[in-house]
């Protein structure tokens, strides 16, 4: 592999996190302890034919800053370029999740019915569950139909956190 996703580890309140760089975007905001290990990673690695590397970038300084800034109440939406890895279907949902307001939730049947497919809550859950850049590409504002938490790479706690953030509950400090 001759291509680089430039890394950083993250310390968010709610998880630690990964972060990654290719080329001058963001392509990896990733939890260190995920739901299913090694899938964002792996097709991360495959279709940029990149390793990671631990090394500082630009963008990486600049998704720092937005990230602390974000966590302090300070910032509700991100301006960050982003590199969106994946099939074209998957883009197309986490395109969709880049337009859900801050503080606002979304069911993932509602989601399926706003791409058009409302038959297709399995799958657009499944693409919302393969995001690789989590909080820049909200998929913790996606909720099951009946309101509850469900299916967070980060874990559910990580989820209630960040909802609570966008609430302005002040939530509880979580560490994984």
């Amino acid at each position: 592999m001759s291509n680089q996703i430039l890394t950083f580890r993250y310390s968010a309140p709610c998880g630690d996190m990964i972060l990654g760089s290719y080329g001058e975007k963001l392509c990896l905001c990733n939890w260190v302890v995920e739901k299913h290990p090694g899938r964002v990673d792996k097709r991360l690695r495959t279709l940029l034919d990149a390793d990671y590397v631990e090394a500082p970038s630009g963008i990486l300084r600049e998704a720092i800053r937005q990230l602390d800034e974000y966590f302090l109440c300070k910032r509700t939406m991100f301006d960050i370029p982003l590199l969106l890895v994946g099939t074209a279907f998957q883009k197309q949902v986490w395109e969709r999740l880049l337009d859900i307001p801050y503080g606002q939730k979304l069911s993932y049947g509602e989601l399926a019915r706003q791409l058009g497919m409302p038959s297709a809550v399995r799958a657009v859950a499944n693409a919302n569950a393969a995001n690789a850049i989590s909080i820049f590409v909200p998929c913790h504002r996606v909720i099951a139909s009946n309101g509850t938490l469900t299916g967070y790479d980060g874990g559910i706690e990580a989820k209630e956190y960040l909802l609570a953030l966008e609430r302005n509950d002040k939530p509880d400090t979580l560490h994984q």
